[in-house]
């Protein structure tokens, strides 16, 4: 996370007095993708034109999780992940609201007065175009605007993102993660799909074949399924090529629990116990069962050849 990014939480947590006139980001920002870009670009141009303070405000948990958690999907980012998106592209400030049942049940006029006006005292507040917010998502759009007239801000809306023919949805990025398709789901995000995680101590079977693997525990909700894919291993401040295979292993029986393994090219140290960032490039196979060791080694040859042949025509 950048230095300096302010965190506070409601209701606990007082507005930072440095917090001037804040101009808001309001979404769930889950993924922080072209259309989140846009929004906070917007804002944090507002803010530097006003000199005000540029400030996102987001929600934890997750809303759907609270009113319909039979239906809540999985997220695209842990907190701390989207704490540090939105600090890197130039927001001072989150307010994160604690949402709960009580909360869900506010009408969009007291969410209003409570949150915007008396807590953060916002002197602009910018949202997508389908936002929509209080007690059975009642509001929308039109009434911020109506009560920001009457409460003293000024509420903007940014029109819908769209890459090639789709509208750019966190919806959409986590089905398209979840078939595999992580090249698309990239060019909707902006940036690759990446879940962070630490190195845990695997057997030492990758090393044995000649492509030592880190095995990564991930915090994060959304993997992508079983294959393997063309990724960068993000270490420290360094990123790596890498190639990586989600699964079970079948070539030496299943193992009873999915896993992250990592081949990193160009690194030779011992990562046990650091945390990584994976980001998913590309999908190269499905992950399947071999006759022997040597067929699998052969098939590894190949699949770290074509994720090199990949990197050499893309920039990491």
């Amino acid at each position: 996370m950048r230095k300096g990014l302010d965190v506070i939480y409601f209701p606990d947590d007082a507005r930072p007095a440095r917090w001037y006139q804040p101009v808001l980001a309001i979404g769930n920002f889950d993924g922080l993708h072209r259309g989140h870009l846009k929004i906070v670009e917007r804002v944090c141009r507002r803010a530097g034109e006003r000199g005000a303070t540029p400030v996102a405000l987001t929600f934890d948990p997750h809303p759907p999780r609270i009113v319909r958690p039979d239906k809540a999907p999985p997220l695209l980012m842990t907190l701390p992940q989207k704490l540090e998106g939105l600090a890197h592209l130039g927001i001072h400030g989150v307010a994160i609201v604690r949402f709960t049942e009580e909360l869900s049940m506010w009408e969009p006029e007291l969410f209003v007065r409570r949150v915007l006006v008396d807590w953060l005292r916002i002197s602009e507040a910018w949202v997508g175009a389908n936002f929509l917010f209080g007690h059975n998502r009642a509001g929308n759009f039109s009434l911020l605007r109506l009560l920001g007239a009457r409460d003293g801000f000024r509420a903007e809306k940014i029109d819908p993102v769209r890459y090639k023919e789709f509208v750019v949805s966190s919806t959409r990025i986590r089905r398209l993660i979840s078939e595999g398709r992580v090249d698309e789901a990239g060019a909707l995000l902006g940036h690759h799909y990446a879940v962070d995680g630490a190195v845990l101590r695997g057997d030492g079977r990758g090393r044995q074949m000649g492509f030592p693997t880190a095995n990564i525990c991930t915090d994060n909700e959304l993997v992508p399924p079983r294959g393997v894919y063309a990724a960068t291993a993000t270490v420290g401040e360094v990123i790596y090529p890498a190639v990586t295979n989600i699964g079970v292993r079948p070539t030496f029986g299943d193992s009873p629990h999915e896993t992250i393994e990592s081949h990193i090219f160009r690194i030779d140290r011992d990562l046990y116990g650091e945390r990584l960032r994976l980001a998913f490039v590309q999908r190269l196979r499905d992950e399947r069962r071999f006759d022997s060791a040597d067929t699998l080694r052969a098939q590894i040859e190949a699949d770290c050849r074509h994720a090199r042949e990949l990197f050499d025509r893309i920039s990491l």
